[in-house]
């Protein structure tokens, strides 16, 4: 995949803007341009697709996961005590959330919810500091279909004695995981809807 050269070459934009709405522009674009395709795909979750979003073309990108972070830091509550997701999706928004924290002066730890319990060792489900008996944790995950994964670690980290009310996504293709979240008592949101990046996706292919 190659990326635009007007992304790799403008990092202090994307560093040091003040302008979050520009900044949630130029990432969408990034989704547009780099991570969304059509075709035939079968999904995590088992169903057929005839488009696919690419979320680690973007989240491993240097410039892209540093505008999630930004973007996403500010939608957590006061309260969160940490961001925790199912890997390996979420790794590097959980990453680089608790990445951009220390320099908004609100440091928030970073957990990592294993699919298998750890064959060695502690045999743990969850990966990072081991926080307060009741610790608010707000779920992250990349792209939302049916909303299992991110289920699967907020049951985790519920069993684990952390209190969890809230997932937020990059995109949310809207099949049924919102109202998933909805049922289980969680508030959902996603920085982007399949839509906003279908429609980016042909201007940008029609200009």
């Amino acid at each position: 995949m190659t990326y635009p050269t007007e992304t790799l070459t403008e990092s202090n934009i994307w560093a040091t803007t003040p302008d979050l709405t520009h900044l949630r522009q130029k990432l969408l674009d990034l989704f547009a341009q780099v991570a969304y395709q059509e075709g035939d795909f079968v999904l995590a979750s088992g169903l057929h697709s005839s488009y696919y979003v690419n979320k680690m073309q973007v989240t491993l990108h240097p410039q892209g996961i540093l505008a999630v972070a930004r973007l996403v830091f500010p939608l957590l509550p006061e309260d969160t005590q940490a961001v925790a997701g199912l890997t390996m999706g979420a790794d590097p928004l959980v990453t680089a959330v608790s990445v951009v924290s220390v320099y908004e002066n609100r440091p928030i730890p970073a957990l990592i919810i294993r699919k298998e319990a750890k064959g060695y060792g502690t045999r743990a489900y969850i990966e990072g500091p081991t926080l307060p008996e009741g610790a608010k944790i707000v779920v992250l995950e990349d792209v939302v279909t049916t909303g299992q994964s991110a289920l699967k670690a907020v049951e985790r980290l519920q069993a684990a004695g952390y209190t969890v009310n809230q997932v937020i996504a990059l995109v949310d293709r809207h099949q049924g995981g919102g109202e998933l979240y909805q049922s289980a008592g969680l508030k959902f949101e996603a920085l982007f809807s399949i839509q906003e990046i279908q429609e980016r996706f042909r201007q940008l292919a029609n200009s």
